[in-house]
C-alpha cells in the first residue's frame, strides 16, 4: 500500500500475521490495518517459521521483510529467553538503521532489539500481549508433555528476569486493564491500547442455532484443557451438540472428543469457516483457567455471535455489562446452556448488544492514542 503520507512506522512481529487465525496475530494484523488506514507507511518485519510470505500483508504495507527464526536446539540453554533469542536478527537491525522512524515491537518476543546499543536513541514502543512469565508459568502447570513442561518452566523464569529490558523502551502498550495495572506498578511510560480484533460493528444473526461452539488455538494447553473440561464435565451426557474448532488439536483432545457422540472437532478451519461457525452457533462458550490479557476470541464472539457464555477468568477485570452470561462450575454451565438453547436471539437483543459494545470496546479511540504516541 504505497501512499504519500510522511508518517512511517516499523512494526516487528513475532510471526507472519496472515492468515489471521489466532489471538496474537489478530492484534498485529488489524493494528497494521488501522495505521495504514490513518495514512501511515508501515514497514513490516516478520519472523518466519512455518508460515508463508503473505501477499495480503504485502498489499497493506509500504514494505515487508521476512527473517528466518533461528530455532536451533542449543538456544534453549541461553540465559536469554528462547522466544527472544530465536528472533534476534542483524538483518532486522540493519534494515531499521536505514532511517529514524518509530518502532513497535510486538511482544517481549521481539525485544532483542532493545539489547542492541545501536537502537538506544530510537522511539521504540513495546506491545505487551501478556505478562509473559505469568502466562508461561500457567502453560507449564497445565502442560501434559513432561519435556514441554520443563521447557515452559525454564522459559517462565527467564522471561521474569528479561522483563526488565522494558526500561529501555519509550513506552509500553498494554492490551488490557489488568495488564496495564501490572506494568504501571513497574514503569512510568505505560499506555492502555486495547486489543485489535478486526471488528467495529455488531453483526449478529437473529434466530436460533442448534449447536454450541468453543474455539481457540488447540495446541496451547490453556485451550485444550478448557476443551477437555467442556467435553468431559459439561457436554458428556448432555443432549446438546458441541463443536470445537481451532488450530492443531492434539491427539489426546481428538481421542477425548471421539468418545462423546455429541462432540465434533473442526481441525484448522479457515477464516471464513470459523466466522460462519461463530455466527451460526446458538452459544459461543469461552472458558479459561487463566486470566491474561483481553481475549480476542471474546471480542469476536460479542461482535458476531449470539449468546456468549463465559467464566469469571475469561472476563476478569472487564465490565461486561450483561454482554455475557457468566457460569463457572460444570453444573452451572449445563444449566445455562440448556436454558439458552431454547431461546432465539431476537432483534431487541441485537440492539442492546450494539449499544453496549460501543461503550465496551472502541478501536478507533485506541488508534487515536497510538497515532498520538507515534507522532
Amino acid at each position: 500500500m504505497k501512499n504519500t503520507s510522511d508518517n512511517h512506522v516499523h512494526i516487528v512481529s513475532f510471526d507472519i500475521p496472515c492468515p489471521v487465525n489466532y489471538g496474537g496475530v489478530i492484534d498485529v494484523f488489524f493494528k497494521v490495518k488501522a495505521l495504514a488506514e490513518r495514512g501511515f507507511k508501515v514497514h513490516m518485519h516478520c519472523f518466519e517459521y512455518g508460515r508463508e510470505p503473505s501477499p495480503r500483508l504485502e498489499a497493506l504495507c509500504y514494505s515487508v521483510d521476512y527473517y528466518k527464526r533461528k530455532t536451533t536446539f542449543g538456544k534453549i540453554f541461553n540465559n536469554i529467553p528462547y522466544i527472544v533469542i530465536s528472533r534476534i536478527s542483524e538483518d532486522l537491525i540493519q534494515n531499521m538503521l536505514k532511517d529514524d522512524y518509530p518502532i513497535i515491537l510486538e511482544g517481549l518476543h521481539t525485544c532483542g532489539v532493545l539489547l542492541d546499543s545501536r537502537m538506544q536513541n530510537r522511539k521504540i514502543f513495546v506491545r505487551a500481549h501478556n505478562v509473559e512469565h505469568d502466562y508461561y508459568q500457567y502453560l507449564a502447570a497445565t502442560e501434559k508433555n513432561l519435556r514441554k513442561k520443563l521447557f515452559l518452566k525454564m522459559e517462565s523464569r527467564k522471561l521474569r528476569r528479561f522483563e526488565s529490558i522494558l526500561t529501555k523502551a519509550t513506552g509500553i502498550l498494554a492490551i488490557s486493564n489488568k495488564d496495564y495495572e501490572y506494568f504501571k506498578q513497574r514503569h512510568d511510560n505505560v499506555y492502555l491500547i486495547p486489543a485489535y480484533a478486526g471488528f467495529d460493528k455488531v453483526d449478529v444473526l437473529e434466530g436460533q442455532g442448534d449447536f454450541v461452539l468453543y474455539h481457540g488455538k488447540l495446541d496451547v494447553s490453556e485451550n485444550y484443557n478448557a476443551a477437555e473440561f467442556l467435553i468431559e464435565k459439561v457436554f458428556k451426557g448432555l443432549d446438546v451438540k458441541l463443536k470445537i474448532a481451532g488450530m492443531n488439536p492434539p491427539r489426546h483432545l481428538l481421542k477425548c472428543a471421539g468418545r462423546v457422540p455429541n462432540v465434533d472437532v473442526i481441525e484448522n478451519p479457515d477464516d471464513e469457516t470459523l466466522q460462519d461457525l461463530i455466527r451460526n452457533a446458538q452459544i459461543n462458550i469461552l472458558v479459561t483457567a487463566q486470566s491474561t490479557g483481553l481475549k480476542l476470541k471474546l471480542l469476536n464472539a460479542l461482535f458476531n455471535g449470539r449468546y456468549c457464555v463465559v467464566n469469571d477468568e475469561m472476563v476478569d477485570g472487564l465490565d461486561v455489562n450483561d454482554l455475557c452470561v457468566v457460569a463457572n462450575t460444570a453444573d452451572e454451565i449445563k444449566t445455562v446452556v440448556s436454558d439458552l438453547m431454547t431461546k432465539p436471539f431476537v432483534e431487541e437483543q441485537i440492539a442492546v448488544r450494539k449499544s453496549r459494545m460501543d461503550a465496551f470496546y472502541n478501536p478507533s479511540h485506541a488508534t487515536d492514542k497510538l497515532v498520538e504516541l507515534l507522532g
